[in-house]
This record gives structure tokens, sequence and C-alpha cells, in this order.
């Protein structure tokens, strides 16, 4: 059952393929919520409540796994996500500078997207590369031992290959 306060605003077909083949299997939720991402780019709430109607558990339980884990979205993310390091390596190192420069160049803050819907920022817990510290991901690319200047350098690029400079 739908609350009537979700306005239905997803393709829900596209996720049909991924509910037929984990919808029933135990322990699958997070498989078909990785998989939701996927598709969606984020987790929008019509396919929160989808996905808690096609596996038989509540729209809480779904929210409750989906907020446990930093890999999921709710909100849509710009092209580039751009995930900043703060653990404990990172910090030590420098992360915060590294935060500054990323905040300053793209005018945004941790958690937002640019208004051009270009770069979103996000500063994580942990993303296990603590010998490259302090260390960034942009989509699937790694980047590490960074500076201020390096991380405007790939910043730069990236915008330049936009075609936003």
């Amino acid at each position: 059952m739908q609350c009537s306060c979700q306005k239905q605003q997803s393709d829900l077909s596209l996720l049909e393929p991924v509910l037929r083949e984990y919808a029933a299997v135990p322990g699958s939720l997070i498989t078909i919520l990785q998989h939701a991402q996927e598709i969606y780019g984020y987790l929008p709430t019509d396919v929160i409540y989808h996905i808690a109607g096609q596996t038989g558990t509540t729209p809480a339980r779904v929210m409750g796994v989906a907020t446990f884990y930093t890999q999921f979205r709710f909100q849509p993310v710009g092209k580039y996500l751009i995930m900043l390091c703060d653990g404990t390596a990172c910090h030590v190192n420098g992360s915060s500078r590294i935060a500054a420069a990323v905040q300053e160049y793209l005018h945004v803050e941790n958690g937002g997207t640019t208004a051009d819907g270009l770069f979103s920022f996000s500063i994580v817990a942990c993303l296990g590369c603590c010998s490259l510290s302090p260390v960034m991901m942009i989509n699937e690319d790694t980047y590490g031992s960074l500076t201020p200047a390096k991380v405007l350098d790939i910043l730069k690029e990236i915008r330049q290959k936009e075609g936003a400079a």
C-alpha cells in the first residue's frame, strides 16, 4: 500500500527485473538498494516505498537499512560525486584543507551540489585508502596524496573537459 503523500515520479518499471530476481531472496535488501541507486542515481522516496511493497517489508525498515550505509544517497547528485575521506589518517594529513579548497573553488558545502549540477561534494568517514592520505574519490577514480593545489588542478581539469570552465 502506498502512502497518499507519495508522488509517483520514478519509472518503477526499470526496477522490475531486479525485484523479480531478488525480492523473494532473504537478505537481499542491500543488493536491491544498490541496483536501485544504479538505476536512478539515488534512492527516490517512491522507489523506497515500492521496494518495501515488493519485498513485503515496511518503508521504515528499508529506510533503516539505506540510512545505515553511507553508500546510499537520497538526493540526486551531480555528474561528478566527490567523496573526501576524513578518516584518521586523512584528517591528520590535512583533509580539512582539502575540504576548504573544494568548497571555496566549487562554492558548495558538504552534502551539496553545485548550481550547474556538475559536482556533488561529500565528506565521508573512510575510503579505505589510508596509505594515500589525504584521499578523495571522484566517481570511480581515486586521488591520493592530495594538496589544496593538486585538488584544484583536478577540479579545473574536469571543468575544462566538461566545457564549464
